[in-house]
């Protein structure tokens, strides 16, 4: 077995600490999120204590990124979103998706509060708080046809339903976010918060340590966000696609694989995403197809096929993804790092987790507080079995 060097394993843990610290960087601030919980919960409360009788057992639950937890903060002045389903039980297709939906606008109109607010989407509706984020709300209904408890919502057009199961998508993720990755010669520590069974659903906990799993999402993420800053043309691959992929390719790699450290994984799960692409020819033309496993019918690049330079902006993408964290993975030196992880998620969380990381290591050096142990890589501080660290060995050469 090809164990790695104590001092490779050192490199490796600290990579993976400059990863994991300049994800955090991406997420929203706690002011931020406590006013999106905040509003969110008012508006769940709000539209659960409707007095119409089509909306009185309705059910308010988050979808999308906020739920899964991996949310990244927008480029530039954008706001990012956050995703509500409001959920009738109890009714079939028989109405149409457009008098559903102006049902809730009546009822989100009734409040002076949101009314000024209150944007009309294809699908849904948005309150827009500018500046800061808004909240989409996407009437759903339950799904008579599908096995695994999955919903109808509206087609774009309004005129009639198609399938989608976001609960079932959340429930699938985070199960495969559970998996435990098996690593030589590191940790892996995954926290996950439960789902809450009401009419509206607690918004979810911050996770500092948020997984493997969850922070290549937001690694893919940010790198799209990087190379799509100018797209007006809609190229930018969907994050329930890339989100989808990421799953489904870390599920495949912990099954399967053993790896010498978090890098390893990162880097295999990202190369493999592609896999779950299918494709058919149809005629003289190619189409794509990466179907919802928690519903039948819903298509996750059915746009790919309307638009074809929809996927090949994605592979072109992706290929660069690639290369751009390989490069990272092997990368010498504190500026190297520096620049690299900058190509990845950007320059202003690459510079404050080198910064983050050099504060703590100066501080625990001075202290003689700084060690490397076996299972855990960089701690400060010291423990039963560590080596102490002599120097700034810090992403040099791993021999």
């Amino acid at each position: 077995m090809n164990y790695i060097s104590e001092r490779a394993q050192l490199r490796q843990s600290q990579l993976a600490d400059l990863i994991e610290e300049a994800c955090q960087h991406l997420e929203p601030s706690p002011y931020q999120r406590e006013v999106a919980q905040q509003r969110y919960e008012g508006v769940g409360d709000w539209l659960a204590k409707s007095q119409d009788p089509l909306l009185a057992e309705i059910a308010i639950r988050l979808q999308g990124s906020v739920a899964i937890g991996t949310t990244v903060k927008p480029m530039g002045a954008a706001e990012y979103d956050v995703d509500l389903v409001a959920h009738v039980p109890d009714i079939d297709a028989v109405i149409s998706p457009a008098m559903l939906k102006h049902r809730i606008g009546d009822r989100l109109r009734a409040n002076g509060h949101y009314a000024p607010l209150l944007v009309e989407m294809p699908r849904c509706w948005r309150l827009d708080y500018a500046n800061e984020f808004h909240l989409d709300i996407t009437p759903s209904i339950p799904n008579p046809g599908c096995a695994m408890g999955g919903e109808l919502v509206p087609d774009k057009a309004l005129k009639s339903w198609k399938a989608s199961n976001p609960m079932g998508y959340r429930a699938k993720f985070e199960r495969r976010a559970k998996l435990q990755a098996r690593i030589r010669s590191a940790f892996g520590r995954i926290l996950d918060s439960t789902i809450a069974k009401d009419s509206v659903e607690p918004y979810p906990k911050e996770m500092k340590l948020k997984g493997l799993l969850r922070r290549t999402v937001q690694i893919a993420k940010r790198h799209r966000d990087l190379e799509f800053i100018d797209d007006t043309d809609g190229l930018a691959p969907l994050s329930i696609i890339v989100t989808t992929l990421a799953s489904r390719a870390y599920e495949f790699c912990v099954g399967n694989f053993v790896y010498d450290h978090e890098l390893d994984l990162i880097v295999d799960l990202l190369r493999r995403m592609p896999n779950s692409i299918e494709t058919r020819v149809n005629g003289n033309r190619v189409e794509w197809y990466l179907w919802n496993q928690t519903t039948v019918g819903e298509n996750f690049c059915e746009k790919w096929n309307k638009h074809p330079e929809r996927a090949t902006a994605f592979f072109e993408w992706h290929a660069k993804l690639v290369a751009d964290v390989e490069k990272l993975a092997a990368a010498r030196g504190l500026d190297e790092v520096r620049h690299l992880l900058g190509d990845v998620v950007g320059r202003s969380p690459a510079n404050a987790a080198l910064d983050a990381l050099t504060a703590r290591v100066s501080t625990a050096r001075t202290g003689n507080r700084l060690s490397v142990t076996k299972p855990a890589g960089l701690i400060v501080g010291t423990a039963v079995g560590s080596t102490p660290v002599r120097g700034n060995t810090f992403f040099g050469d791993p021999r």
